[in-house]
């Protein structure tokens, strides 16, 4: 049984969180508090296996809390967030601090019953995720990579990258450990409509390539990372020698919106052997089928070993179907990219991959 603690101002979004969960028969709202004061207490207390936390809260803002929380005592918290700008760049924040989700808010103009089922998925997948001491800042400084003597020699390749929970800070640790140069990028990861523009902005502003929230028939270019909006299905498409982004709405992929699986099967169509792709740390199968067709259609594919994974969910049912050519821990992925794509130093290029398609 998984023990829930809601923490919510309103009383009427902690009504409706314990009915709605505790329709579930494998999870259990141990409590509710009105503010981290309470919150604190009941910890304490009750010993959840898992916090669903508002940030606008009254005494002590969640996002303070959330930073407190993760340094003395960590475990798993999932954001229960209104969809607004201002409401998505706190819940990126909460991400930043360690949080291992965000949801939307029930009652929310943009709230639906999926939102309440995809809340209950992420409970679960909560509950058995590894939830490390946030480093300090001073710490997080030091882990950045220096990637200006690095030169690109290849330019018709893309890379694809597909995560879930706790995928904010692996997409993170990619990409900055990747220069300038890189092909183009493409990028699904499960998060709401309207909280992807402000992650795509928080990672442009730490990465040396540029990242934005993908628009329909956008390029694929060297040196850009587009990043699947919300509530979209992203797919790469072919046009003469360039490649481009379709963004559409289309059903659901594994209960999600955007899915890996939609972006990699059309990566292994579209591109091929020229692809690149990386499946990180997620709740569930998503991308693990993708990745076999890419694997099959001639890609080099990277899966995140279950050590470093937030949850070992979509890399493991990836690895179980043979679609990994590699297995390896999150701070060695951005080299792996590096090598298998041909970026050589500056100075010592290798002009057999210097061909285009």
């Amino acid at each position: 049984m998984i023990k829930v603690l809601v923490v919510d101002d309103s009383a009427i979004v902690r009504k409706v969180l314990t009915e709605e969960i505790s329709r579930y028969t494998d999870i259990q709202v141990v409590g509710s508090a009105v503010d981290p004061y309470a919150a604190r207490d009941k910890i304490v207390k009750l010993v959840p296996d898992v916090i669903t936390l508002d940030i606008e809260m009254p005494r002590m803002d969640g996002l303070t809390f959330l930073r407190k929380l993760m340094k003395y005592h960590p475990m798993p918290v999932i954001v229960v967030s209104s969809l607004t700008q201002e409401g998505s760049e706190e819940a990126i924040q909460a991400l930043e601090l360690g949080a291992v989700d965000v949801i939307a808010k029930p009652g929310s103009i943009y709230s639906t019953p999926n939102d309440m089922r995809q809340l209950v998925r992420s409970i679960r997948a909560s509950a058995s995720a590894q939830i490390k001491k946030m480093p300090e800042s001073s710490e997080l400084s030091s882990i950045a990579k220096n990637t200006a003597h690095y030169s690109l020699h290849t330019t018709h390749k893309v890379v694809a990258i597909g995560a879930s929970t706790g995928g904010t800070k692996a997409i993170e640790s990619v990409l900055t450990g990747l220069p300038v140069t890189t092909p183009g990028t493409v990028i699904v990861q499960h998060m709401p409509e309207f909280f992807t523009a402000a992650f795509a902005k928080r990672l442009d502003g730490i990465c040396e390539m540029q990242v934005r929230e993908a628009r329909d028939n956008d390029a694929v270019v060297p040196g850009v990372a587009l990043l699947a909006p919300g509530n979209y299905h992203m797919l790469l498409q072919r046009s003469g020698a360039r490649y481009l982004v379709k963004i559409k709405e289309g059903p659901r992929v594994h209960y999600q919106r955007p899915a890996v699986d939609v972006l990699f099967q059309s990566v292994a169509r579209n591109a091929g052997r020229n692809a690149l792709g990386v499946l990180l740390t997620g709740m569930g199968a998503d991308g693990a089928k993708g990745m076999l067709d890419m694997r099959n259609a001639g890609a080099h594919t990277i899966a995140q070993d279950e050590q470093s994974c937030v949850v070992f969910g979509m890399p493991k049912e990836a690895i179980k179907l043979g679609a990994a050519d590699e297995i390896i821990p999150l701070q060695n992925i951005s080299g792996e990219i590096l090598n298998s794509l041909q970026i050589k130093e500056s100075g010592k290029k290798d002009n057999s991959y210097c061909s285009t398609t």
